[in-house]
């Protein structure tokens, strides 16, 4: 296993999004791993390395809340960007106005948990580049409160915040005994780019933990 690192994360609210809701937004009942993935992302990504989450701690009692939230109906094309880089110059906008509607979301709220990770380098490291080189950056980084973008919980709308666990136990969750939580997504699988694959696990929660250390994937 490659260098760890063990980060506290907590906000009002946070929506990860369960895939199986087509028209109104519903939460897993705990932040996926591709969501805490991409909370450490946020902070520090380079090629050169890949996270892994390891485990995953609820610290608080699971709460939902039904909120309305602002949406547009309509994306941008591709297509239509493509041609913009060719060189077509007729107006390149969404009226966001235009194009809104509200959806009802059902959301998570009062969130805290502490993520482990670690991470592994990839085939797309120099031979310059050393595991010690990107656990330093990382750590310096978490320390200063330093991040690329703005982490959230699922959403822009939800921050999040983020605080380095170091020299210290991690806190005792609220929550007692076993909790089948049902398939949730795990990550998206990028191995072929045209035919991108969305994985999913058994999630079991032990006392407020997930461990995925050994998960077994569907999908």
């Amino acid at each position: 296993m490659g260098y760890g690192i063990k980060i506290r994360v907590w906000g009002d609210y946070a929506l990860f999004t369960r895939p199986e809701m087509k028209v109104e937004r519903v939460s897993y009942d705990v932040i996926t791993p591709s969501a805490a993935r991409g909370i450490i992302e946020a902070v520090y990504w380079k090629p050169a390395i890949c996270w892994k989450i390891d485990k995953i701690h609820v610290l608080n009692e699971i709460q939902f809340t039904n909120i309305r939230r602002n949406e547009v109906s309509e994306k941008i094309s591709t297509r239509e960007a493509e041609r913009r880089m060719k060189g077509a110059s007729d107006p390149f906008f969404l009226d966001a106005t235009e194009k809104r509607q509200q959806r009802a979301s059902m959301v998570l709220k009062n969130v805290h948990y502490i993520i482990e990770a670690h991470f592994e380098m990839t085939d797309r490291a120099d031979q310059d580049e050393s595991e010690e080189k990107h656990y330093n950056m990382i750590m310096r980084r978490l320390r200063k409160g330093q991040h690329y973008h703005a982490p959230y919980l699922g959403t822009r709308e939800f921050p999040a915040n983020i605080e380095l666990l170091e020299n210290g136990d991690i806190p005792i969750s609220s929550l007692r005994g076993e909790r089948d939580l049902g398939w949730m997504l795990f990550d998206l699988d990028f191995s072929d780019p045209e035919d991108i694959r969305p994985r999913f696990f058994k999630a079991e929660m032990y006392d407020g933990v997930i461990d995925l250390r050994s998960v077994a994937m569907k999908g």
